[in-house]
């Protein structure tokens, strides 16, 4: 009889299918990717998973201790801080710390601002390393680059109804743009009315693509998102955006659009973008998703 192999890595998270939230994508497309490598992945721990990767507090802590191999590297994937994502502390950073500082042997953080406000509000996690988010390749490429019709297309996307993805700021904006120069879409689970706006319900991935792939610029309005998804995905299916400088966000856009303070700063942004379009297409550089398998491999030790 032929013994299966255990799993060489264990990515501890159990996988929904899409459409989900931001976290859960980025871990379906990295799984895929090593997996395409050769690399042996699997949601639970065996005798001869040689790393264990970690996601923020979801992590059965008793269990692991039982099952962990001595020998298993231990990488701790941490967002937030959830604090000030989420607009209250429920106690998930504290359990995220004590996670970390029992289990974990190394952390990957999202962003220089997620690492910047954990260690501002003395949240001290283990041997942290910076690794962005990536969209899965096969689902967010970009259209070929097209003259901008009128009105402008934009396009807005979440799977969080959390307030602070931007609602408010949605709403005001449609209420307040020229429906002759610019057309406001929203995919996902809307968090308020946006009466004006053309509403699509949340989509796989595949659907969602095609469905940036058909605007022109992307709208990232939520705040303290240390390292947005939905962003990253707007990018990576080559739209230029408009963001509220708050969280991860301008590390993600950087020369590839403009970032505001106040949500009245927003409609001349936009006359702005619009006309330098095709230069600040030109700048968008996300990181691929092979250099972030790459960069998470370095950090378990699977390099």
């Amino acid at each position: 009889m032929r013994l299966r192999r255990g799993p060489e890595l264990a990515i501890l998270y159990r996988p929904r299918r899409p459409p989900y939230g931001g976290s859960n994508q980025f871990l379906l497309a990295l799984r895929g990717e090593l997996r395409r490598r050769g690399l042996r992945v699997s949601e639970n721990v065996g005798r001869a998973t040689r790393a264990c990767l970690l996601h923020a507090y979801l992590v059965d802590v008793e269990r692991l201790r039982r099952r962990l191999p001595s020998e298993c590297r231990v990488v701790h994937r941490v967002d937030g801080p959830i604090g000030l994502y989420r607009g209250r502390d429920d106690g998930s950073d504290g359990r995220i710390v004590e996670i970390n500082r029992e289990l974990a042997h190394a952390t990957i953080v999202q962003s220089r601002y997620s690492l910047d406000a954990h260690r501002e509000l003395g949240l001290e996690l283990r041997e942290p390393t910076i690794v962005p988010n990536a969209a899965d390749p096969e689902f967010f490429f970009p259209g070929p680059a097209r003259p901008l019709g009128r009105p402008v297309r934009l396009v807005a996307t979440s799977w969080s109804d959390n307030p602070g993805k931007g609602g408010e700021t949605l709403r005001w904006l449609a209420q307040e743009l020229d429906p002759a120069r610019y057309e406001l879409t929203f995919a996902g689970r809307a968090p308020l009315d946006l009466p004006g706006a053309r509403i699509v319900p949340p989509l796989p991935s595949f659907e969602l693509g095609g469905l940036l792939r058909a605007h022109d610029v992307y709208l990232a309005p939520s705040l303290n998102d240390p390292c947005s998804n939905a962003l990253v995905e707007g990018l990576q299916c080559g739209l230029p955006a408009i963001y509220a400088r708050s969280g991860g966000h301008p590390e993600l856009v950087g020369e590839a659009g403009f970032g505001y303070e106040a949500r009245e700063e927003i409609p001349e942004l936009l006359d702005r973008l619009v006309d330098e379009h095709d230069e600040r297409r030109a700048k968008i550089s996300v990181t691929p998703l092979a250099e972030v398998a790459d960069r998470y491999l370095a950090v378990l030790g699977l390099g």
